[in-house]
């Protein structure tokens, strides 16, 4: 990396904890090793020792800062490597990565997308990509099924002909996957690269079905999160977060058996997590990948080329 990359790094570095230095969020300085983890299927992570006891690296702050979110109920922004295993490097991955992980109290989801306009906003330059420029295209994500897939996502999840839809597009599911996986198989196939490329587009209301710890929208069929696309590429996931303790326990249940059934490096579970949301207050949260919105605020293409020292594939 050249100096004036990496000086343009820190410029953007600096002035997001700028931006919610100015807010009255805290930052917070959480572990990197943990003893126990978020059951999420979807991710893969790296395993260590200190002497005979087991650590993982996070994949996400996350586990920490709802903890202290439970105990001191105060808007919390970190900027913090995280780990995922599994994952190729270059292009748009690396396993190693920078996140920049917020929450904010009496906050929804909306509220975020909100608060993440005015943040990107407040990091372009005269030299920044006009397709960065808010506000956010916002779209449903049965929208987006319906106008970059051509069928309605939660008619054909619930008339059981996802599978279908897929093979209709010559994705040839393997057989017994289940709606969300078929759902994701079609989503990534058929409806992210079709996005525009021209600005940045915010998908709302992830279907229910996909298990995550956000909290359900009115309608029972959608919950309350979104994801935000640069030039087809995902930037950021939030949730409106879930407070109930109960389904936190489930959700550590369900996602953890899976996880013991699937995981290529199976972790441990905190048992007693859901306990941190006995009386949660109501927040919503934001994991954005820095590095990858260094790469669009620079207007390259590859994360190894805004990394100081990119890993060797």
């Amino acid at each position: 990396m050249d100096l004036e990359l990496l000086q343009e790094r820190a410029r953007i570095f600096r002035e997001v904890r700028a931006f919610f230095d100015t807010r009255n969020y805290l930052e917070v300085d959480t572990p990197l090793l943990a003893p126990d983890l978020i059951p999420e299927t979807c991710l893969e992570v790296f395993e260590t020792a200190y002497g005979t006891k087991p650590y993982w690296l996070i994949p996400s702050p996350e586990i920490w800062m709802k903890k202290l979110i439970a105990q001191h109920r105060v808007s919390l922004y970190q900027l913090c490597k995280c780990f995922r295993n599994g994952e190729s490097t270059g292009h748009l991955h690396s396993p190693e990565f920078t996140m920049l992980e917020y929450y904010t109290m009496d906050a929804h989801y909306l509220d975020s997308l909100t608060l993440t306009e005015e943040l990107i906003r407040s990091l372009l330059r005269d030299s920044s990509p006009a397709s960065l420029a808010p506000p956010f295209l916002r779209i449903t994500m049965e929208e987006a099924f319906s106008q970059w897939a051509d069928f309605s996502l939660f008619e054909a999840a619930e008339t059981g002909t996802l599978e279908h839809e897929a093979r209709k597009r010559g994705l040839n599911p393997p057989p017994g996957l289940d709606t969300a996986a078929l759902y994701d198989l079609i989503f990534i196939h058929a409806v992210e690269p079709s996005l525009p490329k021209d600005r940045m587009v915010a998908i709302l209301d992830y279907p229910a079905f996909v298990p995550c710890l956000a909290q359900k929208s009115p309608d029972g069929r959608t919950v309350e999160r979104w994801e935000l696309y640069v030039r087809g590429i995902e930037l950021a996931n939030c949730y409106s977060e879930e407070t109930e303790s109960d389904e936190v326990r489930r959700f550590f249940e369900r996602e953890g058996a899976l996880k013991t059934r699937t995981a290529l490096i199976p972790h441990r579970l905190d048992g007693d997590y859901w306990r941190n949301f006995l009386n949660f207050p109501p927040c919503s949260g934001v994991a954005l990948g820095l590095d990858r919105l260094v790469m669009a605020l620079t207007g390259r293409s590859s994360i190894d080329s805004v990394l100081p020292f990119p890993m060797e594939s």
